[in-house]
């Protein structure tokens, strides 16, 4: 299935993947109760699914590399468009529930909030989370593409960050802008405001265009690729398992603010994992499901936003984390086919009408690559 060409298919495969994981999670996290997400086997096994946010940077950062839109430019307009879509993605997900007041009273009572809600729109649109840091990123490693030629020298700057990020994080400014500008760089706070602060986040991201930089150097071969991604992958483990099993205060504190041992640990078994996936997904033929999912790799920013608004506004009909596991299950079946469904709604308006959403540039300048 995998040729030899400048789009490697296997991605393509992997984020329709991610696609379908996301809205899975998703709901999982949002209507299970906690027994549920931590008692049963199903609960789990996919909240143990939700880590691998990484194997979307990684994938990101390496088709970064390889996209025909190559210019500095680009990338900050992307990046931009990005961030507004985050935004906008944010106020429909929260205000829209809270104007209309079906937002559940228990959500609220997560953020510790003891007066209405709406003297938290400002703070719930400017919730942080994967839409963001992917944003802020691409206005920084647009520079490291344009500039830095040497792809050890890329893989240098994400180790960098990597290796700074627990020192550099719950810096503060207290001032007003910059003090949300610090939080999405440099945020040690959970659960609340920002999810995936830049530091250590983006090191994933960078670590994806090393491996981008090398499959172009490669003349686009990407059976060496995913083979030298294995060899590192087993490198990246056997340096940060020591690191983050031994000084894990320090190396891994938490998925969401993990320090330099654990970046390179995460990264090493998710650079194993595709390896596994390219493996597999090269003895594939093309079929219905493989189309399904290249679909929704060329849709993965608006599925990822359809999906959270739909899962959010859903909090006023069936609660918030009060269900067992077989009712979650029907609301996973119930949220992929909506989902789909307000997609291909999308997807005929923008033929009927030219429309052209902001999280949907074109097929090959994806804003979320």
């Amino acid at each position: 299935m995998e040729q030899k060409s400048k789009r490697i298919a296997a991605l393509d495969l992997i984020k329709g993947m991610s696609v379908i994981g996301m809205i899975i999670i998703h709901t999982m996290l949002i209507y299970a109760n906690v027994k549920s997400q931590s008692e049963s086997a199903v609960g789990s096994f996919i909240v143990f699914l939700g880590r691998g946010t990484a194997i979307f940077m990684i994938c990101m950062g390496i088709t970064f590399m390889t996209s025909t839109h190559q210019s500095l430019k680009s990338s900050v307009k992307r990046g931009i468009l990005l961030l507004l879509a985050a935004f906008f993605m944010n106020f429909m997900k929260f205000i829209v529930p809270a104007v209309l007041g079906f937002a559940p009273d228990n959500f609220i009572q997560k953020y510790g909030w003891h007066g209405p809600i709406e003297q938290q729109y400002m703070y719930l649109v400017m919730l942080g989370d994967i839409l963001q840091l992917a944003g802020i990123s691409l206005l920084f490693v647009g520079f490291i593409r344009e500039y830095v030629k040497n792809k050890y020298g890329i893989l240098a700057i994400a180790l960098l960050i990597a290796l700074v990020s627990r020192e550099v994080s719950g810096i503060h400014v207290d001032y007003p802008v910059f003090n949300y500008i610090s939080d999405l760089f440099f945020s040690n706070d959970y659960p609340a405001y920002i999810y995936f602060p830049v530091f250590p986040w983006m090191s994933f991201i960078i670590i994806g265009m090393f491996f981008g930089k090398w499959y172009l150097e490669l003349n686009y071969n990407s059976k060496q690729l995913f083979r030298n991604m294995l060899y590192v992958g087993i490198l990246f483990v056997a340096l940060g398992a020591p690191l983050v099993f031994l000084y894990g205060d320090y190396h891994y504190n938490g998925f969401y603010h993990m320090g330099p041992g654990g970046v390179i640990y995460f990264a090493g078994w998710t650079l194993i994992f595709l390896w596994a996936i390219f493996r597999i997904t090269t003895k594939m033929k093309e079929n219905k499901f493989t189309s399904l999912l290249k679909y929704c790799s060329r849709n993965l920013t608006s599925m990822y936003m359809i999906q959270w608004i739909l899962i959010s506004w859903g909090k006023g009909i069936f609660g918030y984390r009060q269900h067992g596991i077989a009712f979650v299950l029907m609301l996973i079946l119930l949220y992929l086919i909506l989902t789909f469904t307000v997609q291909a709604l999308l997807d005929i308006l923008k033929k009927k009408k030219s429309i052209t959403l902001p999280q949907s540039i074109s097929a090959d300048e994806t804003v979320l690559k």
